[in-house]
């Protein structure tokens, strides 16, 4: 059988991995996968997984800590998150260039989560 890449998970900053846990659960509807380490978090959405570092000296301003996350029916997954807080909304949905249609959000660490899904041409 010959070598294969078969997933990327994000690996993103986090000043306090209790708040970006309570943030990715409460708010996102992601599960902890794993258990619990002081300088590490996993978390997990249908099969998006998503890890977390401690970086206490993290300055937000600067934290360039992104990733772009395909999704289906994102019309849905965007009126879900404006019901939940329109604070960590960065990018309205829309239409883009590149063939997608898209929203972003931020964290409390300014990490950008893109959502995109694939615009079908008829």
């Amino acid at each position: 059988m010959a070598m294969q890449l078969q997933s990327v998970i994000p690996k993103l900053p986090s000043r306090d991995l209790q708040v970006t846990k309570s943030f990715y659960i409460e708010k996102l509807n992601f599960r902890q996968v794993g258990g619990d380490y002081p300088d590490y978090l996993m978390l997990l959405r249908d099969s998006i997984e998503l890890h977390f570092f401690l970086h206490c000296d993290l300055d937000v301003l600067q934290n360039d800590g992104m990733c772009y996350i395909r999704v289906s029916n994102i019309e849905e997954l965007y009126d879900s998150m404006k019901k939940i807080s329109t604070e960590f909304l960065r990018q309205k949905l829309g239409s883009r260039p590149w063939g997608q249609k898209e929203f972003a959000i931020v964290d409390h660490d300014h990490n950008l989560l893109t959502f995109g899904e694939h615009i079908q041409h008829d």
